[in-house]
């Protein structure tokens, strides 16, 4: 399922069925709720991730994790805000810009298991490959930290620390960043 599609299916459940004159129409608030407290599922899998990849929606920001082949299996993952990004095996600091860092760990690999060939084409402490965060509110960096023994570690950089939430949506791990506390646009 593509981002485009994944935002597309959750923004058509909000949309009234009837049609109302545009006077009346009123844009609904943002989900509040979600919480900054970290977010987690114990599931592994040895499907490699294939792709990273971010958009922008009018209430946050989302990250997709796209893990192919992994839909019928549970996905595992940890998200979770931390005071600084350290790379898992080597400890080394990974540096992340923004007001907030939050630590998204997916339980696969970012390699084959069976060759040990990347599967998808990240180097540790640099930028996402593909990600470009200009013009999103609310996300400011993402940095690759490495893949060490089946798990997979991102630091997602933000303007703040603010309410997230996580999903599993068929083979995708989808964490979404809201732009802010209250549910305002």
């Amino acid at each position: 399922m593509t981002l485009a599609l994944v935002g597309a299916t959750l923004a058509t459940a909000a949309v009234p069925a009837v049609a109302t004159p545009a006077a009346a129409v009123r844009t609904p608030a943002c989900p509040t709720g979600w919480g900054s407290t970290a977010k987690s599922d114990a599931d592994t899998t040895a499907t490699p991730v294939r792709n990273i990849r971010t958009g922008r929606h009018a209430c946050y920001d989302r990250m997709v994790v796209d893990l192919p082949g992994t839909a019928r299996s549970g996905l595992g993952y940890s998200v979770r805000y931390v005071d600084r990004l350290h790379q898992d095996g080597s400890g080394r600091h990974i540096p992340v810009a923004g007001g907030a860092v939050l630590e998204v760990r997916v339980a696969a690999p970012s390699y084959d298991p069976a060759t040990g060939e990347p599967a998808y084409p990240a180097r540790a402490g640099r930028p996402l490959p593909g990600v470009d965060l200009t013009g999103y509110r609310t996300f400011r960096d993402a940095r690759f930290a490495g893949s060490f023994e089946g798990e997979t570690q991102v630091g997602l950089g933000l303007r703040a620390r603010l309410p997230f939430r996580v999903l599993q949506v068929q083979d995708h791990i989808v964490i979404d960043v809201a732009h802010t506390w209250t549910g305002a646009r």
